[in-house]
């Protein structure tokens, strides 16, 4: 029998909401087709589909990133404003398409308000100018009588934005992108940026751009921007054929993390920073079967996926003094937990796991005792078409667990995956604390088997199933089902 022990006293510290945030690009149908569609009877007038909204209200999405991504290295912002009609149609050279403009910086702003949520801008670091990034902010949170504030007042916008994120560039690190940059040459181009950006609007905050958080770019990056930075990027995507391999996929964020957070600490020694740095993982997801541009990158989730996905989200809540924003990539159609066509949309398996997480998941990380059987991989089951591996072989827990209580302590939330295929695993899950578990609610996801997907025609083979427990004590006995995710949500007496 497995055991999950929880001390209320052992606090990790507190989970930032931000890690459930989420990313939209202009790529494939992620925008167009997806969160907008003009002259949809599913839109609204401002063009936003209703019934995609519906499925993101329940995220509870802190923070959306935009316009990129790769997309935002080609992309001058000022193409996206004003009467629609009159907007430049462009060559798109990222993903090898055409861009409308029809949606822009004012329709972004105003879709964060309809589904509240904050905005995070990346800005073009590869064809884009100081100035073109000194307007952007001037037009979305200048109060003055200048020029760009007065053209969003002229566009209808009185209000300015008050947008406090910007992202500086986008994987200016990569072949792929356009502007592509060394670490030397990127930190000193980005320090030009962000002092003109700063100088516009001193209450913004910057995230520089990171890649794996280990390699020499991180370190570079770091030591030349860590006193004009809050977050360092990373972007790392998982995934594999193989079962195992794919589920324990997550455990590479972990690495990334660690040593990101051992790169800061060094950074903030030697130079003296008294301003705290923190990661934002703002590019993650399952992602291993659709790849090319051709493909419009329309992943389709299964179990097991969804599985990967929530012990993505049990180590950001391992590692929530690290990690303070997360953004999965992306929110629809495009690698997403939401796709849809011209008559309405599905869930993927892996909305189920993000929803469950920023819903029920509570305000203090607890650092859980785990003992459950254990899994290793053979070098022949690391089979990835991305440049890292799982990150080793393990042995790795079948069941992956974090706790989360409130701050009065009267509430815990338990997040388990049970990654074995074929088993269930009773755990024992005892207090140290002289407290009573109560009134406890098992939500499960799962399905007939870890291959399942959901589709237009079988949009619930994986759902989530919710029970209320007859159980209540110290110590109370669950049995996590095979290839599951559970999140039990208890009442402390």
């Amino acid at each position: 029998m497995s055991k999950i022990k929880i001390d209320l006293e052992r606090k990790i510290g507190n989970v930032d909401r931000r890690i459930y945030s989420g990313f939209i690009e202009h790529l494939g149908r992620c925008i167009y087709g997806g969160i907008y569609e003009e002259n949809s009877p599913l839109s609204d007038e401002h063009g936003f589909r209703k019934d995609v909204m519906d499925a993101v209200r329940p995220l509870r999405m802190p923070l959306l990133r935009w316009p990129g991504g790769n997309f935002v290295s080609g992309y001058h912002w000022t193409d996206g404003i004003g009467p629609k009609e009159e907007r430049p149609r462009r060559i798109e050279l990222a993903w090898h398409t055409e861009e409308s403009n029809r949606f822009g910086i004012d329709e972004f702003i105003e879709y964060c308000r309809t589904i509240g949520t904050e905005p995070y801008i990346c800005v073009n670091m590869g064809t884009g100018t100081l100035d073109e990034a000194q307007a952007w902010v001037e037009y979305c949170n200048g109060t003055g009588n200048t020029y760009w504030a007065n053209l969003r007042r002229q566009n209808g916008h009185e209000e300015p934005y008050n947008v406090v994120y910007w992202g500086l560039g986008n994987e200016m690190y990569g072949r792929w992108q356009i502007g592509m940059l060394s670490a030397e040459d990127y930190v000193k181009k980005a320090i030009e940026f962000a002092k003109v950006m700063q100088w516009t609007d001193p209450n913004i905050q910057f995230i520089s751009c990171g890649l794996n958080g280990w390699s020499d770019w991180d370190r570079i990056v770091l030591e030349g921007l860590a006193s004009f930075v809050r977050y360092h990027s990373i972007h790392i995507y998982t995934g594999s054929e193989d079962y195992y391999s794919n589920v324990f996929s997550a455990h590479q964020a972990e690495r990334a993390l660690r040593n990101s957070q051992a790169m800061i600490d060094i950074v903030r020694y030697e130079q003296n920073i008294e301003h705290p740095i923190h990661i934002a993982y703002d590019e993650w997801n399952i992602w291993y079967r659709m790849r090319e541009a051709d493909t419009r990158l329309e992943e389709k989730y299964s179990l097991a996926d969804a599985l990967a996905v929530a012990s993505y989200l049990n180590s950001f809540i391992r590692h929530c003094n690290t990690v303070k924003i997360a953004n999965l990539a992306q929110l629809v159609n495009v690698i997403a937990p939401i796709f849809t066509n011209e008559q309405g949309l599905f869930l993927q398996t892996i909305y189920h796991p993000l929803r469950l997480f920023s819903e029920h998941m509570l305000e203090t990380a607890l650092d859980v005792f785990v003992d459950s059987e254990t899994y290793t991989l053979s070098p022949e089951q690391e089979v990835s078409p991305w440049p890292h591996r799982v990150g080793d072989l393990g042995p790795f827990k079948m069941l992956d667990v974090t706790v989360t209580c409130d701050t009065s302590e009267r509430e815990l939330a338990i997040a388990v995956v049970n990654r074995d295929r074929d088993h269930a695993h009773t755990a024992t899950i005892q207090l140290t604390d002289p407290a009573t578990l109560t009134g406890v609610v098992a939500y499960e996801v799962n399905g007939k088997s870890p291959e399942v997907i959901n589709s237009f025609e079988q949009p619930h083979a994986v759902n989530v199933q919710e029970h209320r427990l007859d159980l209540e004590g110290q110590n109370i006995n669950y049995t996590f089902a095979p290839h599951s995710f559970t999140l039990l949500r208890a009442r402390l007496a």
